[in-house]
């Protein structure tokens, strides 16, 4: 009977679905610690979801991954630990920001490359169009 109405709430209420409490409430030693662990949750990314920080995963790994980081943060390491860690154990894929390194330039500077080579094709497409528009118009005037 409970079901019923549950689902009857539900179907007529369904914002009321995103109030319900998720997990605990995660405790910190002081504001610092839950700050460095929001940071450390936006900078990291879930190594089995396509682009998708630790907030923003729903997969069981980064559910742990977010225990790890809320551990070491609770258990007082600094940012830089906690990041060494992940990418020792995950390897460079869980950085958002992968450091500029000579292994890494690709990632940083391909999208860059790619629009600047459309671009150019694209002015060239029109450079030739126009010509071929223009001696059209020369042959049909003789």
């Amino acid at each position: 009977m409970i079901s019923r109405y549950f689902l009857l709430l539900c179907l007529l209420f369904p914002g009321a679905l995103v109030a319900l409490p998720v997990g605990a409430p995660l405790a910190f030693d002081d504001p610092e610690q839950a700050q460095q662990y929001q940071q450390l949750l936006r900078e990291l990314r879930c190594t089995v979801c396509q682009n998708q920080s630790l907030v923003d995963s729903d997969a069981q790994l980064a559910a742990d991954l977010r225990r790890q980081v809320y551990e070491r943060t609770t258990a007082g390491e600094g940012r830089e630990e906690i990041i060494d860690f992940m990418v020792r154990r995950y390897g460079e894929f869980v950085l958002y920001r992968p450091p500029l390194r000579s292994d890494t330039w690709l990632l940083w500077f391909a999208p860059f490359v790619l629009l600047g080579s459309g671009l150019l094709l694209w002015w060239w497409i029109l450079r030739s169009k126009r010509a071929v528009s223009e001696q059209e118009y020369d042959i049909r005037e003789d």
